[in-house]
């Protein structure tokens, strides 16, 4: 049997998600096990804006930056991700004749996790409460679900939200729930896809890409980690920790990102 390969491509601006799903297309025909998780943050922010309820973002007393998920923000979360995205994605997958499946982490509780109804936030100097909120992590995966999809000759094709253990929809960060869903279905590789190469020491400098770095020292290169890219890192650590072979931060803006990826083009954690 091939050995499972999770991709997991963003929703940042200039993704080309036509490379993206022929790559996979291309490999699925190849006989090649796959599972692709998706984003759509670029898009909902859009979507939130014209709905005259603008994103807010904040950050944490150890520095990451997430999307305050009140429940308005929720379902225009839940319209974007689950709906746009998913189905458009789902569509091109079906046009190249792959027969994907698109889902949420919340349907058959594929990604599901504690419900945080507050968060420590820095705003102004202070540490601040807000309450209220809708995310959460992603503690377990049902991977039998996704391998009844497989086995049935599937392209799973899922999204957060997730479910907590209350039913409740809770918005999680898409690249830690790829590690988790990784780490459960024992991926040979999970591929993390954005719209730079890889985590660059320089950033924006795409020439300062590292290439490598050794799976004990991951976290020692949280330093270099811009915004969105914090998580990817963090990921990554807890992928390799869970069992995973490798993971690759790769590009998903042209040529065959996917290929590239496990060509090893990007930076290659391992």
């Amino acid at each position: 049997m091939q050995a499972m390969i999770v991709v997991k491509v963003g929703g940042s601006a200039g993704i080309d998600y036509d490379a993206v799903c022929a790559d996979i297309a291309r490999l699925w025909k190849e006989g090649r096990r796959l599972v692709l998780v998706h984003g759509g943050s670029g898009e909902t922010n859009r979507v939130a804006e014209a709905l005259g309820h603008p994103p807010r973002f904040v950050t944490s007393p150890s520095g990451y930056t997430s999307r305050f998920t009140d429940r308005q923000t929720l379902e225009i979360f839940e319209m974007v991700y689950c709906g746009k995205m998913n189905k458009g994605i789902v569509e091109r997958l079906q046009r190249l004749g792959v027969n994907a499946v698109g889902l949420s982490g919340l349907d058959g509780r594929i990604f599901e996790g504690k419900h945080k109804d507050s968060v420590r936030a820095v705003e102004d100097g202070k540490v601040k409460i807000l309450r209220g909120d809708h995310t959460g992590t992603v503690e377990k995966v049902n991977t039998g679900l996704i391998e009844l999809l497989l086995q049935g000759g599937y392209l799973p094709v899922l999204t957060p939200p997730a479910a907590s253990y209350e039913g409740v929809a809770i918005n999680v960060d898409g690249d830690r729930a790829s590690a988790a869903l990784a780490v459960g279905l024992k991926a040979q590789a999970l591929l993390l896809l954005s719209n730079v190469p890889g985590l660059l020491r320089h950033f924006p400098d795409e020439a300062s890409l590292i290439r490598e770095i050794a799976a004990a020292n991951v976290e020692d290169y949280l330093e270099f980690a811009q915004d969105r890219m914090k998580k990817k890192v963090l990921g990554a650590a807890e992928a390799v920790a869970g069992g995973v072979g490798r993971v690759i931060f790769g590009d998903a803006r042209a040529g065959e990102p996917v290929s590239a990826a496990l060509n090893g083009q990007g930076t290659v954690v391992s």
